[in-house]
């Protein structure tokens, strides 16, 4: 096993593929492809979503680790098989004349791949009120599954902007507290059979607008009125935009993520593989499922990474083939 070689280190900026995103669905597909012997490139402009998360749930082996160390042991893996990591942003990704790509960096240089991983992410558009952003992944939550262990019975706010998805959240989070408040804000009132159910559960709701995130510690919610109402968990409700910019001149086209009829953000689409509407591209992790958490996402990145092995295989076959029968002597 050649482990120690670099097959990238005489590329010329030409690989088989080109990753971009370094987070768990990026480098999960590098990984599958640097150990089918690809050369391959990941490109990291290191914003992974969960950089303020201090651990990573439902991660079956690395459970409660550090993003930032799951990270660091997968780029020292990829690089291990002969992968190529390296920080970076890259601004577009075009057609080559030979029917590769071009993507091109920030700083001015370009590589050419035959087969695009695009592995960015999205990006969390957070509620705008003071004092949430600073707080986000701290004491300002989303997800229960990601953060709902390190706020187990406590005091849990949910901040609603709609009252269908503020619903969804306040009951999933009465999962992990008793103490949960419905702040109402500018959802408007439930109906009955929603107020029966919040009663039911034991969650108080809370009227009037919230004006900001305040306090030290935790996240005191402070009310148009002037009240402050202290708790140490504020959840929200986040919109999730696909961090897909430099794509667009390939045609690739984020689409509407619905919560019944609530748009939650946005996403490539792409088949079960991976692969996206134009051929050599293939996208995974949360840029196609938004909602994926970390282990989703890198078994995304490794299907799309072994399908893209697939592809380029199946190229090659058929570029054999036609030498084959282009040679003097050949039967075909």
């Amino acid at each position: 096993m050649d482990t120690a070689v670099d097959r990238n280190a005489e590329s010329g900026g030409r690989f088989d593929v080109v990753v971009i995103g370094g987070a768990a669905a990026g480098l999960s597909g590098a990984l599958a492809l640097a150990l089918a012997r690809r050369s391959v490139l990941v490109v990291d402009a290191g914003e992974p979503r969960n950089a303020p998360a201090a651990h990573i749930h439902n991660y079956l082996g690395r459970e409660g680790a550090a993003p930032a160390d799951l990270y660091s042991a997968g780029r020292d893996e990829v690089r291990s098989y002969g992968g190529t990591v390296r920080t970076g942003r890259i601004t577009s990704v075009t057609r080559g004349a030979d029917g590769g790509f071009l993507a091109q960096l920030a700083d001015g240089e370009r590589v050419h791949a035959r087969r695009v991983l695009a592995a960015s992410g999205v990006a969390d558009i957070l509620p705008d009120l003071p004092g949430i952003e600073e707080r986000w992944g701290t004491a300002v939550l989303h997800c229960p599954y990601c953060h709902g262990w390190e706020v187990r019975d406590k005091a849990i706010g949910i901040l609603a902007t709609d009252i269908a998805a503020a619903m969804h959240q306040a009951l999933l989070w009465r999962q992990w507290s008793a103490d949960v408040v419905l702040f109402l804000h500018t959802a408007g009132t439930p109906d009955a059979a929603q107020a029966e159910q919040l009663a039911a559960r034991g969650i108080r709701t809370v009227t009037g607008e919230v004006t900001a995130v305040e306090g030290a510690a935790g996240a005191g919610i402070r009310l148009a009125a002037g009240e402050l109402v202290n708790r140490d968990a504020l959840v929200v409700f986040s919109r999730l935009q696909a961090r897909a910019g430099y794509l667009a001149e390939l045609g690739i086209v984020p689409a509407n993520q619905y919560m019944g009829e609530v748009v939650f953000g946005t996403a490539v689409p792409v088949d079960f593989t991976g692969a996206t509407p134009v051929p050599g591209v293939y996208a995974a992790g949360n840029l196609a499922a938004p909602s994926a958490q970390v282990m989703a996402a890198a078994a995304a990145g490794l299907m799309a990474g072994a399908a893209i092995n697939g592809d380029l295989a199946a190229e090659e076959t058929a570029l054999a083939v036609e030498a084959a029968r282009a040679r003097p002597g050949s039967a075909a």
